[in-house]
Protein backbone atom coordinates (compact mmCIF):
# COMPACT_ATOMS: atom_id res chain seq x y z
CA UNK A 1 0.00 0.00 0.00
CA UNK A 2 2.84 2.55 0.66
CA UNK A 3 3.95 2.21 -2.87
CA UNK A 4 0.44 2.88 -4.58
CA UNK A 5 -0.18 5.97 -2.05
CA UNK A 6 3.45 7.43 -2.55
CA UNK A 7 2.67 7.12 -6.46
CA UNK A 8 -0.23 8.63 -5.94
CA UNK A 9 0.58 11.49 -4.03
CA UNK A 10 3.14 11.91 -6.03
CA UNK A 11 1.21 12.71 -9.48
CA UNK A 12 -0.95 15.17 -7.03
CA UNK A 13 -4.50 14.68 -7.34
CA UNK A 14 -6.40 17.79 -8.06
CA UNK A 15 -9.68 18.92 -8.48
CA UNK A 16 -11.28 17.80 -11.52
CA UNK A 17 -9.43 14.85 -11.73
CA UNK A 18 -11.01 11.77 -12.39
CA UNK A 19 -10.89 8.31 -11.08
CA UNK A 20 -11.95 5.11 -12.92
CA UNK A 21 -12.69 1.89 -10.28
CA UNK A 22 -13.08 -1.25 -11.79
CA UNK A 23 -13.16 -4.72 -10.02
CA UNK A 24 -12.20 -7.72 -11.95
CA UNK A 25 -12.08 -11.45 -11.73
CA UNK A 26 -8.94 -12.87 -13.41
CA UNK A 27 -8.98 -16.37 -14.50
CA UNK A 28 -5.81 -17.50 -14.86
CA UNK A 29 -4.31 -19.65 -17.68
CA UNK A 30 -3.26 -23.46 -16.52
CA UNK A 31 0.72 -22.96 -15.30
CA UNK A 32 0.37 -19.30 -14.77
CA UNK A 33 0.60 -17.92 -11.43
CA UNK A 34 -0.63 -14.79 -10.38
CA UNK A 35 2.62 -13.14 -9.67
CA UNK A 36 3.64 -14.15 -13.14
CA UNK A 37 0.52 -12.26 -14.26
CA UNK A 38 1.00 -9.37 -11.77
CA UNK A 39 4.47 -8.82 -13.07
CA UNK A 40 3.64 -9.27 -17.11
CA UNK A 41 0.84 -6.62 -16.32
CA UNK A 42 2.41 -4.14 -14.34
CA UNK A 43 5.94 -3.90 -15.62
CA UNK A 44 5.26 -4.80 -19.52
CA UNK A 45 1.57 -3.85 -20.68
CA UNK A 46 1.37 -0.89 -18.47
CA UNK A 47 3.98 1.37 -19.50
CA UNK A 48 3.03 0.50 -23.05
CA UNK A 49 -0.59 1.46 -22.09
CA UNK A 50 0.15 4.58 -21.05
CA UNK A 51 2.34 5.87 -23.58
CA UNK A 52 -0.60 5.14 -25.94
CA UNK A 53 -3.24 6.71 -23.82
CA UNK A 54 -1.91 10.19 -22.87
CA UNK A 55 -3.47 11.51 -19.89
CA UNK A 56 -3.98 8.60 -18.01
CA UNK A 57 -1.96 6.34 -15.45
CA UNK A 58 -3.24 3.09 -14.72
CA UNK A 59 -2.56 0.74 -11.82
CA UNK A 60 -3.32 -2.53 -11.02
CA UNK A 61 -4.94 -2.34 -7.25
CA UNK A 62 -6.14 -5.25 -4.73
CA UNK A 63 -8.57 -4.84 -1.74
CA UNK A 64 -7.33 -5.78 1.80
CA UNK A 65 -10.09 -5.56 3.57
CA UNK A 66 -14.57 -4.39 2.83
CA UNK A 67 -16.87 -6.03 0.31
CA UNK A 68 -13.41 -6.51 -2.37
CA UNK A 69 -11.24 -8.10 0.05
CA UNK A 70 -9.32 -10.03 -2.00
CA UNK A 71 -10.00 -8.99 -5.13
CA UNK A 72 -8.51 -7.57 -7.99
CA UNK A 73 -9.20 -3.87 -10.03
CA UNK A 74 -7.57 -1.45 -12.61
CA UNK A 75 -7.70 2.07 -10.74
CA UNK A 76 -7.14 4.85 -13.77
CA UNK A 77 -6.12 8.18 -12.53
CA UNK A 78 -7.54 10.92 -15.39
CA UNK A 79 -6.47 14.08 -15.87
CA UNK A 80 -10.09 15.36 -16.38
CA UNK A 81 -13.34 14.03 -17.38
CA UNK A 82 -12.13 15.78 -20.95
CA UNK A 83 -9.72 13.13 -21.23
CA UNK A 84 -12.17 10.52 -20.21
CA UNK A 85 -14.62 11.41 -23.25
CA UNK A 86 -11.45 11.47 -25.74
CA UNK A 87 -11.59 8.02 -25.40
CA UNK A 88 -14.47 6.87 -23.77
CA UNK A 89 -17.43 9.26 -24.94
CA UNK A 90 -19.92 7.62 -23.83
CA UNK A 91 -19.77 4.61 -21.24
CA UNK A 92 -18.92 1.67 -22.69
CA UNK A 93 -18.14 3.91 -26.43
CA UNK A 94 -14.83 3.27 -27.05
CA UNK A 95 -13.59 6.38 -29.30
CA UNK A 96 -11.62 6.06 -32.92
CA UNK A 97 -8.60 7.48 -30.76
CA UNK A 98 -9.31 4.74 -28.16
CA UNK A 99 -9.44 1.62 -31.27
CA UNK A 100 -5.48 3.20 -32.22
CA UNK A 101 -4.36 3.02 -29.30
CA UNK A 102 -5.63 -0.37 -28.39
CA UNK A 103 -4.54 -1.58 -32.39
CA UNK A 104 -0.35 -0.54 -30.79
CA UNK A 105 -1.03 -3.09 -27.83
CA UNK A 106 -2.28 -5.35 -29.74
CA UNK A 107 0.78 -7.85 -29.66
CA UNK A 108 0.50 -7.29 -25.66
CA UNK A 109 -3.13 -7.98 -25.52
CA UNK A 110 -2.45 -11.41 -27.24
CA UNK A 111 0.39 -11.82 -24.76
CA UNK A 112 -1.73 -11.12 -22.04
CA UNK A 113 -4.56 -13.31 -22.56
CA UNK A 114 -2.10 -16.23 -23.27
CA UNK A 115 -1.53 -15.53 -19.26
CA UNK A 116 -4.88 -14.82 -18.15
CA UNK A 117 -8.31 -13.27 -18.64
CA UNK A 118 -10.76 -11.41 -17.06
CA UNK A 119 -14.28 -10.12 -16.51
CA UNK A 120 -15.54 -6.94 -15.27
CA UNK A 121 -17.34 -6.79 -12.14
CA UNK A 122 -18.33 -3.26 -11.46
CA UNK A 123 -17.19 -0.12 -12.58
CA UNK A 124 -17.72 3.47 -11.25
CA UNK A 125 -15.87 7.12 -12.38
CA UNK A 126 -15.16 9.25 -9.43
CA UNK A 127 -14.19 12.58 -9.52
CA UNK A 128 -11.96 15.08 -7.19
CA UNK A 129 -13.94 17.88 -5.59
Amino acid sequence: MGLFVTQLTAQNLQKGNLLGMHVINITLAPNVTMDKFLDFYTNKFLPEYEKSFPGIKLYVIKGIRGENENKFGLLYVLKSTEVRDKYWPQKDINSEVYQEGMKKLEPLVVERKKLATWTEVSQTDWIIL
